[in-house]
């Protein structure tokens, strides 16, 4: 039996029409049309994920002379999940669509205190006839807001932990052809992977140069609170730019590594998201605290850069004292 036949015989037995089989595969009808038909023959990864889906091997599919076949779902070894290419896949989604709430939820935690830097510098130079008391309560209320509005997508994570923990926190196998799949997905992300985290780090760097240069040539407080928005900006976009591809080189290299029932680095994802749901939130509560405290501006500011400083000293301190567990 050639393997037209076989797709057509696999396709009735699911009763899946080629249109079914096609959204599946994430091809057009057309190209099941001519596989069936003889007119054309998939390629490598279209047999590596027919068998997936169809739970057969690619030796049924790919050898003429064996006509039976054994679904790979039996005789798998107890306790062991095995992990599709979908599954795979899927995987690698949810964990972007994870980082994108929390990288989201950071940003606002970080960008909270641009409109009371904005209002207090408006009310420096006597624009929108804004009193600076005026200024720094219509501050505080973004403050606030932005804060909340971050928590809501910290919280919302939780519902991609069901999809996520089977492959984090089981034993897990990667079925027939999916490692070669995930290895060149991996290879090819790798250039865009370092491009980015390039960029993103370079505008970490970059990010006090505004301020200290309007701190050395000009002495109004209105520029200096409009060059701090800046900073904060900057800031900002670097943790935008780096933690979408810095998830997505994370989740291939988990799911990459599979027989082990949770990698190093999903341990330190994980740990990281957790830090980041109650450290940027705490740091705002003393930020706002301290200011309406001393109700001195342009000095608490400071908060947010060495609290930016400080995260990532803590998540370094959190590897350091994980790796001398015994």
């Amino acid at each position: 039996m050639i393997l037209a036949d076989k797709i057509v015989k696999l396709r009735k037995q699911f009763g899946w029409s080629q249109e079914e089989l096609a959204e599946k595969m994430n091809i057009s009808r057309q190209s099941v049309s001519k596989w069936e038909s003889t007119n054309s023959i998939p390629d490598l990864n279209r047999i590596i994920m027919l068998a997936e889906i169809f739970d057969v091997s690619t030796d049924f599919l790919l050898k003429d002379n064996v006509e039976a076949f054994d679904s790979l779902s039996e005789g798998k070894e107890t306790g062991i999940i095995q992990i599709s290419l979908e599954q795979a896949l899927k995987y690698v989604e949810n964990k972007m669509e994870v980082c994108g709430l929390v990288t989201k939820g950071v940003v606002l935690c970080v960008c909270s205190v641009v409109p009371l830097f904005f209002f207090l510098a408006m009310a420096e130079t006597n624009r929108l006839n804004l009193t600076s008391d005026v200024a720094a309560a219509i501050g505080v209320v973004s403050i606030l807001v932005m804060v909340s509005m971050g928590i809501s997508f910290f919280i919302r994570t939780n519902q991609y932990e069901s999809d996520i923990a089977p492959i984090e926190n089981e034993t897990i196998e990667l079925a027939y052809g999916v490692r070669s799949v995930l290895e060149e997905k991996l290879q090819k992300f790798r250039a865009t992977y370092n491009l980015r985290l390039s960029v993103g780090i370079f505008m970490f760097i970059i990010s006090f140069v505004p301020l200290m240069f309007v701190s050395m040539f000009f002495g109004g407080s209105d520029i200096i609170l409009m060059m701090l928005i800046v900073l904060i900006l900057m800031i900002a976009t670097g943790i935008y730019i780096v933690a979408p591809v810095s998830a997505k080189y994370d989740a291939y290299n988990n799911i990459l590594k599979d027989n082990c029932i949770e990698t190093e680095k999903s341990r330190r994802t994980k740990r990281t998201e957790k830090l980041a749901a109650f450290y940027w939130p705490l740091l705002t509560a003393i930020y706002l605290g301290w200011t309406l405290w001393t109700m001195d501006w342009g000095v608490t500011w400071i908060v947010w850069p060495v609290g930016a400083v400080l995260f990532a000293a803590l998540v370094g301190l959190m590897e350091l004292l994980d790796k001398e567990e015994p």
